[in-house]
């Protein structure tokens, strides 16, 4: 049996091997046999009985917990089992802290060190307690705001308008003891950013990944944050349809509103404020994306992630200070809310997928349509093909001289130029049997 996850084989005993059972007893627990080769075969022992006593004392004195140890004796020789159970403490190695991680085992340093003390006892990084800010630092005006807009949602009674900053802070479990928690400076203080590098959101448009436009930066606590760059994002990022119905004025937004917005709290409820990297939002012609700086959480799949994304907070806090404010809707429905206003709104669903050390939500234009297909520089025979495809779902070089009552030549560099100058087309196939796709 090769090694895998909780599983470690060393044809020898050496003293840094602690770092391993370290990493192990902060993980999900593990088992290092020594007296196997890297495929796990015996090769045995020479010194197995001493190493028997040697090995829990130096556990016990060096890490200071009891791991078993156990001697095999079988035909091909003797070798050793070392069991090490998950433990509820964090486990340091002469002050190093190890951690196993797939079949790995990494010391943690900096923020991943912080967040690692931080779960094992308990906390999240947002309730963690800041001394030295009292509760009159805060920005009175968003009390007031959030009041407003739990009331008009109903999740507060209308007589939390009379509540004050420490009554609504006590409710919303932002005090730990005499202090104000880190999720409370978030989203009540009037710079964050004085206690927490990064805690911004970036926005920019983009011609090409290479080439920016232009581009804001957003300051301010978190509800100042989302109102912000809803406004940017609505009025200077994306275009609105303007339509009248009687002497009534109809804006329609290039993507919905709610969806833009689900999307913009999740980032914000998600994020690793420890990373120190601001929220980063790209706009192009025809997609939007919204990065967060975050892990998927430990056994997390993709699949999981865009099933789940909003009802796992990282921030759990800032989360339910979002729901009691009716910013969030409902718990655990972001990515379907998401999916059915995209669907309603006749756009592709959103991608949502984890790299780059964090998680990503692209929403997607629906440019197969006449004047979206002209605005980017197609010709009208392309544009014809390209209605083709949206209806069939793929083109051939025959259909595309049909369609268009052109020569072979000249279907062959227009269907080129759809794939390697607009990118909206891919080749499928060769020879006699290749066709286009979207």
């Amino acid at each position: 049996m090769l090694e895998q996850q909780n599983i470690e084989y060393k044809k020898n005993w050496k003293d840094e091997y602690l770092k391993w059972i370290c990493g192990f007893a902060n993980a999900q627990g593990g088992k290092i046999y020594i007296g196997k080769d890297d495929d796990g075969s015996i090769i045995g022992l020479q010194n197995a009985k001493k190493l028997l006593e040697d090995i829990p004392n130096k556990i016990k004195d060096i890490l200071g917990i009891i791991a078993d140890v156990n001697l095999h004796q079988i035909e091909d020789g003797e070798y050793i089992e070392i069991v090490v159970k998950t433990q509820l403490n964090p486990v340091n190695y002469k002050g190093e802290y190890h951690y196993r991680s797939g079949a790995t085992k990494q010391e943690l340093k900096g923020a991943a060190l912080d967040k690692f003390l931080l779960q094992k006892y308990g906390k999240k990084w947002d309730g963690v307690p800041i001394p030295n800010v009292s509760i009159a630092d805060l920005k009175q005006e968003t009390f007031v705001f959030f009041k407003e807009k739990g009331i008009e949602s109903n999740r507060l009674n209308e007589s939390s308008r009379n509540d004050t900053p420490e009554q609504l802070l006590t409710n919303l479990n932002l005090l730990d003891s005499k202090y104000l928690k880190r999720a409370a400076l978030l989203l009540f203080h009037p710079n964050p950013e004085k206690f927490v590098t990064g805690a911004y959101i970036k926005i920019g448009f983009f011609r090409t990944d290479s080439d920016l436009l232009f581009q804001n930066d957003i300051h301010g606590n978190l509800f100042e944050q989302v109102e912000k760059t809803m406004e940017l994002l609505l009025t200077k990022y994306t275009k609105a349809l303007i339509s009248y119905k009687g002497l009534s004025r109809i804006e329609t937004y290039e993507y919905p509103e709610k969806a833009l917005r689900e999307a913009l709290l999740n980032a914000v409820a998600h994020k690793d404020y420890a990373g120190c990297t601001p929220i980063q939002i790209s706009v192009y012609n025809d997609k939007v994306m919204f990065w967060n700086m975050g892990q998927l959480p430990e056994n997390w799949t993709v699949e999981m992630l865009q099933k789940k994304h909003s009802s796992i907070p990282y921030n759990p806090d800032i989360a339910n200070a979002f729901f009691r404010s009716g910013y969030i809707e409902a718990w655990g429905r972001g990515i379907e809310k998401i999916n059915e206003n995209c669907a309603e709104a006749g756009l592709p669903l959103p991608l949502i997928y984890y790299n780059t050390g964090g998680c990503w939500v692209e929403f997607r234009k629906n440019i197969y349509n006449h004047d979206s297909l002209k605005e980017i520089g197609l010709n009208e025979r392309q544009i014809k093909a390209m209605l083709y495809v949206k209806q069939k779902g793929k083109i051939t070089n025959k259909e595309y001289q049909e369609i268009n009552q052109i020569s072979n030549r000249t279907a062959t560099n227009e269907l080129k130029e759809l794939v390697e100058n607009y990118s909206i087309l891919k080749i499928i196939g060769a020879g006699a049997g290749t066709f286009y796709e979207i």
